[in-house]
């Protein structure tokens, strides 16, 4: 079965515009400019990275819309701030129930919803840079975006611990968004981490029904490559000094 698949560079194209649009849209007016503008940092630097090496190094059209669509829920909540994003108003309106209520929520949970959406949208294109440029095959090409989207999770609450006590006041608390929840930050890294695992379990599922070399590509992966032992052995070898010319 032959899948359709249009222009990447037309595909790029119209997702970049779609999300300028966005970004544009949401940039206006936005219910705390500083926290708005602490959020879209990284949103600018990402973008400017996957400009700058789109040419050289074009991700698949699966990876740019799956970017895509985390960046587009990512700018309605730092529009809004993540712990005022009215989704249980839109819900009311729109469907004519609360799912706040029908949960059993006694917080704002869009913020939980875009570290889940962190890992699951983005796991598949960090994978996609493995395979392509580091060479991860077999089992490697799924631990490795596993453990790049727990620990970047992790350093992202960091950055939110170092900026809200860095700025303090008003500023810090809308950009950190616990909402009195102590746990938050292990909820956020255990929901990103979930949206991975399902990422790359969802994945290995296609590759291992529909690859003829799965299981030998995933026994190579796990085989020893070097039988010489590191550390201090690899140490002295590097402290010894290099052997006379002609000899």
């Amino acid at each position: 079965m032959r899948i359709p698949r249009p222009p990447l560079r037309l595909v790029a194209a119209v997702l970049g515009g779609l999300f300028l649009i966005e970004f544009v849209a949401l940039a206006i007016d936005p219910v705390d400019r500083g926290a708005w503008l602490l959020e879209n940092v990284l949103v600018i630097l990402s973008v400017g990275v996957l400009v700058a090496t789109g040419r050289r190094f074009p991700l698949s059209r699966l990876s740019y819309t799956l970017i895509f669509l985390f960046l587009c829920f990512h700018e309605i909540g730092s529009h809004y701030t993540y712990s005022l994003v009215p989704y249980d108003a839109w819900s009311r309106s729109l469907l004519g129930f609360s799912i706040d209520e029908s949960l059993g929520f006694e917080r704002n949970h869009f913020d939980r919803s875009l570290h889940f959406a962190y890992g699951l949208l983005l796991a598949y294109p960090v994978r996609e840079f493995y395979v392509r440029v580091v060479d991860a095959r077999g089992a490697w090409g799924y631990v490795l975006p596993l453990g790049f989207v727990m620990s970047t999770s992790m350093i992202y609450e960091l950055i939110e611990w170092w900026a809200a006590v860095i700025f303090g006041g008003e500023l810090g608390a809308a950009y950190l968004g616990t909402q009195g929840d102590i746990w938050d930050a292990h909820w956020d890294m255990s929901l990103a981490s979930l949206g991975a695992i399902m990422a790359m379990a969802t994945t290995l599922a296609i590759n291992a029904s529909l690859r003829r070399d799965f299981a030998r590509e995933w026994h190579e992966s796990l085989s020893v490559k070097s039988d010489k032992p590191l550390g201090e052995e690899a140490l002295a070898e590097l402290l010894e000094p290099d052997p006379p010319p002609g000899q």
